[in-house]
């Protein structure tokens, strides 16, 4: 059996313990940046779409884009407030009417704003994300730790967005490349 003095066992033995919390940060970094890259992409995905297209719907059992746009933003704004307890930006009137009475409509530039509102806010939360904060169990009806709300909802928004993306090539749109 090799033994190892005291004094050269002490730097493994602080690395052992150093690495849960450079698991952290490095799970915490990757949120932060993907968090970006996820609104730069979903925002140039909004911004294809003309604005007389915020109504399309391919088949009518389907959400309009305009409505993708905002479930994405509000999805995201329930996320980041229920994993962060930060208070995020309320939903404009407008759109939350529109979301009732599909006959309103959602305009572009307010799903855009709404949108580009929540990721800025989402962005503050995931970035203010401790440890703890990560792995408190939180919610209402359903409870998750905060990093299950943030990584459910980062794969909502992808969900919705690819939704997005064939909404823009059907109506002869390319999509904006893909960015990861």
């Amino acid at each position: 059996m090799l033994t190892l003095p005291p004094s050269r066992f002490a730097p493994f033995l602080a690395m052992a313990l150093a690495l849960p919390a450079l698991a952290q940060s490095t799970l915490h970094d990757s949120l932060v940046k993907h968090w970006k890259t996820t609104e730069d992409f979903t925002l140039a995905v909004a911004q294809k779409m003309p604005a007389d297209g915020y109504g399309f719907k391919p088949v009518p059992e389907e959400l309009s884009f305009g409505q993708l746009m905002v479930q994405i933003a509000g999805a995201n704004l329930n996320a980041c407030t229920l994993a962060s307890g930060m208070k995020g930006p309320a939903v404009p009137e407008t759109l939350a009417a529109a979301l009732k009475d599909e006959k309103l409509g959602i305009e572009k530039d307010a799903a855009v704003k709404f949108l580009t509102d929540t990721f800025a806010f989402c962005n503050k939360a995931v970035a203010s994300m401790t440890p703890e904060k990560m792995d408190a169990v939180v919610g209402t009806s359903r409870k998750m730790t905060g990093f299950e709300w943030l990584w459910s909802y980062f794969t909502h928004t992808a969900h919705h967005r690819g939704q997005a993306e064939v909404y823009l090539r059907v109506k002869g749109i390319t999509p904006p490349p893909y960015t990861f």
